[in-house]
Formats: structure tokens, C-alpha cells, sequence
């Protein structure tokens, strides 16, 4: 079959006119609640506590909140995106349209991640406004957002062909990705943990993430950046291979 390049641009385009309509929600409420956490740990409890590793506090947690948003967002856009034609009933004419599922996967999960990077990138420009920070590895930075990005998206597409109603669309980020993200180094470095609870983070594997994006802003790290990138990747063809088995067998899909 040739690549249904249409097909995919009517996907992507539909889901970036949803997210357009719902800017609100989708674009200002996550970039106002950072703002929150920039106002109150950057500014008014950071400039109280010492630096970490030579970075000033507000500044060191910049990468923590960045991904606290990121995956967030990726996760439930990804998931909404896809739900609402289960939801709707309207799944039956996308799998009745001559698009497989990498071109239906381009199509929700490339809006998805370029909604969670657009969200990222204006959290960024928020940041300066509260807090000076430096990047030390630009292009790092650049490829571990979009990788990220990318990741949970896919992780959020599993996550909505799962749930089976709007409740467990949030069960995830809420109950899951949100308390990792706190106990990931997010706010503090987890080299200042006492040493069972340092072997007991690395088990959470948002710490590999949030370490990976500190190293980009300041060279410092937790964890090494090819251990970061590698378990970033690993987790994303992981998540390939379900949505692949996923539209294989119509699990959720078609049953």
C-alpha cells in the first residue's frame, strides 16, 4: 500500500482544530498552573535555599516542572484523541478508511506531541519571565523534549484505547505519572536522598527522564544521559509494539 499522506494530514489537522478549540484548556491552565509553581518554589521559597550544584534552586527545578507538564499533557491528549471516536462510535469509519494504523497513529500522535512541544516551549518562556536560567546542550534538549514527547503520546494512544470511560482517561496521569514526577527529582536531586531511598528512585523511571533534560539545561545529572536515553527509547518501541498488537487483534478496537 502506498502512504496515505492525506489521510494523515486529515487526522492531524482535525485533532489540532480540536485543541485550538479548547485553547483555553488545553494551552493556558497547564502554562498558569507551572507559573504557580515557578511563583511559589522559584521565586518565593527559591530565593530562600541554597544553590544545588552550582544552579540556583529556581532554577534547577525548571527541568522538573517542564516535564511534570510534558508528560501530563502528552498523555491526555493522546488519550482524549483517540477515545472520543470510540466514544462517538465514529472509530468504525476510521478503520473502514484506507489508512493503516502507522498512518493513523502519525495522524494522533503527531497532533498530540506538536500540542505537548507547543506547550512545553511557552512553559520555557514562562520560565525566564520568574526565573534566569542558561542551556547548556541546546540540541539535547531539543531531541530529549521531542522524544519524550513522542513517547508519552504513545503511551497516552494505549491509555485511551484501554479506557473504557472519561474516569480512567485520568486515572493515569493523576494517580500515577503525577506522584512519580514528584518522587522523580523533580523539585530536589536524588543524590541528597540517603542511600536506600537513592537504589529505591532508580526503580521510578521518571528520574531517567528528569535527569536526562537537567543534563541538557545544566551538564548535571543523576543518571548518565545514555541511561536516560536509552530507557526513554526502550519505553517507546515497547509502546509500538502494543499499539501494533493492538490494531492486529482489535482488541478494545473492534470488541
Amino acid at each position: 500500500m502506498s502512504f496515505n499522506i492525506h489521510g494523515v494530514r486529515a487526522i492531524y489537522r482535525f485533532e489540532m482544530n480540536r485543541a485550538l478549540r479548547t485553547w483555553a484548556q488545553s494551552i493556558i491552565a497547564p502554562v498558569l498552573t507551572t507559573s504557580l509553581y515557578f511563583i511559589v518554589f522559584g521565586s518565593a521559597i527559591g530565593s530562600r535555599m541554597g544553590d544545588i550544584g552550582g544552579v540556583s534552586y529556581g532554577a534547577y527545578i525548571i527541568p522538573g516542572l517542564l516535564m511534570l507538564s510534558l508528560l501530563s499533557e502528552s498523555i491526555s491528549n493522546a488519550a482524549f484523541g483517540i477515545y472520543m471516536p470510540k466514544w462517538s462510535g465514529t472509530i468504525y469509519e476510521l478503520l473502514s478508511a484506507p489508512v493503516n494504523w502507522v498512518e493513523v497513529l502519525l495522524g494522533y500522535v503527531g497532533a498530540a506531541a506538536t500540542k505537548s512541544l507547543l506547550l512545553g516551549t511557552l512553559i520555557l518562556l514562562t520560565a525566564r519571565v520568574f526565573v534566569p536560567y542558561t542551556v547548556a546542550h541546546p540540541v539535547w534538549l531539543v531531541l530529549l523534549l521531542v522524544l519524550t514527547a513522542i513517547t508519552f503520546c504513545l503511551f497516552g494512544f494505549i491509555i485511551g484505547l484501554w479506557a473504557d470511560n472519561f474516569q480512567k482517561l485520568q486515572i493515569v496521569p493523576l494517580l500515577v505519572i503525577t506522584p512519580l514526577t514528584f518522587l522523580g527529582g523533580a523539585f530536589y536531586s536524588i543524590n541528597m536522598l540517603p542511600p536506600v531511598w537513592q537504589t529505591v528512585s532508580l526503580f521510578n523511571p521518571v528520574v531517567y527522564l528528569i535527569s536526562g533534560l537537567r543534563w541538557a539545561f545544566y551538564g548535571q545529572a543523576d543518571v548518565h544521559i545514555a541511561v536516560s536515553t536509552g530507557m526513554t527509547l526502550g519505553f517507546m518501541l515497547g509502546c509500538l509494539g502494543v499499539v501494533w498488537w493492538v490494531f492486529k487483534t482489535g482488541w478494545r478496537i473492534r470488541r
